[in-house]
């Protein structure tokens, strides 16, 4: 799925993004919320208004999470283990959300990084953001 290169690449695209998490995290959610509405059922519980706390709240758990799932792909599974039952069981999130978040993401990144989201880092990023939500979906078959 991923080369050596490629890996390496997505793992050290996340460290730059680390400290930006909030701010990469919040803008892909508003992204997710303003392209594709039905999304919000899942966070009327909080004040998901751009520029929110929770917004950025939540955009850095995000963040987080892929960012920590990138520092060994290869282990994907037994690090997201934990998020896909609360995703599945708990939260009962429609798993085609993954997949809206994941291309808002993108979106983001190139945005945010410009110049540096080179066509070949926009190929394994997505081939990451990918295989992140299959994983997080995992759950629901």
């Amino acid at each position: 799925m991923l080369s050596k290169k490629e890996k390496a690449l997505i793992k050290g695209i996340w460290e730059k993004l680390t400290p930006v998490a909030e701010y990469i995290g919040s803008q892909a959610l508003n992204r997710m919320f303003v392209s594709y509405p039905g999304t919000k059922t899942y966070f009327s519980h909080l004040d998901i208004s751009p520029g929110s706390a929770h917004l950025f709240t939540h955009g850095k758990k995000i963040v987080l999470a892929i960012a920590e799932g990138a520092k060994d792909i290869s282990q994907l599974m037994v690090t997201l283990a934990p998020l896909q039952t609360i995703h599945a069981y708990q939260l009962r999130i429609d798993p085609t959300n993954f997949k809206l978040l994941s291309h808002c993401l993108l979106v983001t990144l190139a945005v945010y990084m410009g110049e540096d989201f080179t066509p070949v880092a926009h190929a394994a990023m997505d081939k990451y953001l990918s295989a992140f939500a299959a994983v997080l979906a995992e759950k629901y078959r």
